[in-house]
């Protein structure tokens, strides 16, 4: 009986703990979320906005039109946030892994640039984009100065106004960005490993590259796969640092599903094709998370 009351009083004071949080997320995330939700099923434009009975309730008209419209922007939304997810996920991780074992190592000054290198990632991401874009900027870009006293462009890149340059320039510029993020979590990572590991090894003969696939990688798995599903989560809904730098300019080609929601909804003020496009948003990092949390609980499994 003493275990069972113990047990109660336990759980109870848990519950007590996490009210005032589940309280929050109810009221600043859920009730907004479901409100976004409800709107999508609605045509809700500048001038229903604010006369709810006149709000008409079309199920799934606006996802429908978001995808088949003449002038459909969505598909092709989606298709560059994937490949801006890709692209700044794959160069974020080996860049952010190559500096975590550069800085695991015991070395004077390793501390100062770690710190250092963590500029990227505290400085606000307006500024980043701003100062990115006067770096690519077509005339008086440092970026064009460097590549010309390399002999490697004959006149300027025009950066920003061009399809395929604009897409890479908004991705360097989240690499950038990024980076930090991905040398901190997995240096955090690489403490774990105890060093008798490495020495055992050393003794068997083992070279470097044996040593980072059969026990490094291997080791640090949990770290890794955290790493990877938070920066596409952090990624795919990018919106200030590709609204600052283009707008999802020239022609769509930068256009996100995040800044595509955002001007259906501020610029264009249909409200109900906005939530829709935000619901799309919102469904596939939904998807991302279950899958993560599977992984996760795979791992504790097998552990």
């Amino acid at each position: 009986m003493k275990k069972t009351s113990k047990r109660k009083s336990g759980t109870f004071l848990g519950i007590t703990f996490a009210l005032p949080a589940v309280i929050y997320m109810l009221i600043f995330i859920g009730y907004p979320m479901i409100q976004n939700i409800l709107l999508a099923f609605k045509n809700v434009d500048v001038y229903t906005f604010s006369k709810p009975d006149q709000q008409q309730f079309i199920g799934l008209q606006n996802y429908i039109e978001l995808f088949t419209g003449q002038n459909s922007i969505l598909s092709k939304s989606i298709v560059n946030t994937l490949i801006f997810t890709i692209g700044s996920i794959f160069f974020q991780f080996i860049i952010g892994f190559a500096l975590a074992l550069l800085f695991n190592k015991k070395f004077r000054g390793a501390s100062f640039f770690r710190g250092a290198a963590m500029i990227s990632w505290l400085l606000p991401v307006t500024v980043a984009g701003l100062l990115f874009k006067f770096m690519f900027a077509s005339t008086g870009g440092i970026v064009n100065q460097f590549l010309s006293q390399l002999h490697l462009i004959d006149q300027n890149v025009n950066w920003l106004l061009e399809p395929g340059p604009a897409m890479v320039a908004s991705i360097v510029a989240n690499i950038w960005i990024g980076i930090p993020f991905n040398m901190m979590l997995l240096t955090t990572g690489l403490t774990t490993i105890p060093e008798e590991i490495y020495e055992s090894c050393s003794l068997d003969g083992a070279n470097w590259f044996q040593k980072l696939f059969q026990i490094t990688i291997p080791m640090i798995k949990p770290a890794i796969m955290s790493v990877l599903t938070l920066g596409f989560v952090y990624t795919f809904k990018v919106f200030d640092l590709v609204w600052v730098m283009t707008k999802g300019g020239p022609v769509n080609a930068t256009e996100l599903v995040s800044t595509y929601a955002y001007r259906l909804s501020f610029e264009e003020f249909q409200f109900s094709k906005g939530a829709a496009a935000a619901n799309i948003l919102f469904l596939i990092l939904l998807v991302v998370g279950c899958f993560y949390i599977k992984l996760i609980n795979d791992e504790e499994e097998v552990m």
